[in-house]
């Protein structure tokens, strides 16, 4: 994560399967496939330390089914770009994420040898996303 971030706490959802439609492949469009995304949100999580209320962080089934409706209800060519679109969406919904990290593998990626996945990973902070408050 970024440097001025280093210190920050951070929520975490790991491996989220999804069924969808990406890819540049005909077959890719038409067929589907699997992918997985990881997400780590950084954020303060001292004030909610002490609070233990639910408006002083963000809620992990919100970032879930953000993730959920951007793989499931969107096509993208490339999981570049889906990963993008991740980070952006999830940096607008809660202004307390001062930076993300943001994977998507595609482990049935159509490459012609045995390779356990593909995957790519972005890192954004606040600061990417100028005009989100």
């Amino acid at each position: 994560m970024p440097d001025q971030a280093k210190n920050m706490d951070k929520i975490i959802l790991g491996d989220m399967a999804f069924f969808a439609y990406h890819g540049l492949f005909g077959e890719e469009k038409s067929l589907g496939q699997r992918f997985f995304v990881d997400l780590e949100c950084e954020l303060d999580l001292r004030k909610v330390g002490h609070s233990d209320a639910e408006n002083d962080t963000v809620r992990y089934d919100q970032l879930a089914l953000c993730v959920q409706d951007i793989v499931t209800q969107k096509r993208f060519n490339l999981i570049e770009s889906l990963a993008e679109a991740i980070a952006g969406e999830c940096m607008n919904k809660s202004k307390l994420i001062q930076s993300i990290m943001v994977r998507v593998r595609k482990p049935d990626a159509p490459i012609p040898m045995i390779i356990g996945n593909v995957a790519v990973e972005i890192i954004r902070t606040r600061d990417d996303y100028p005009t989100i408050s």
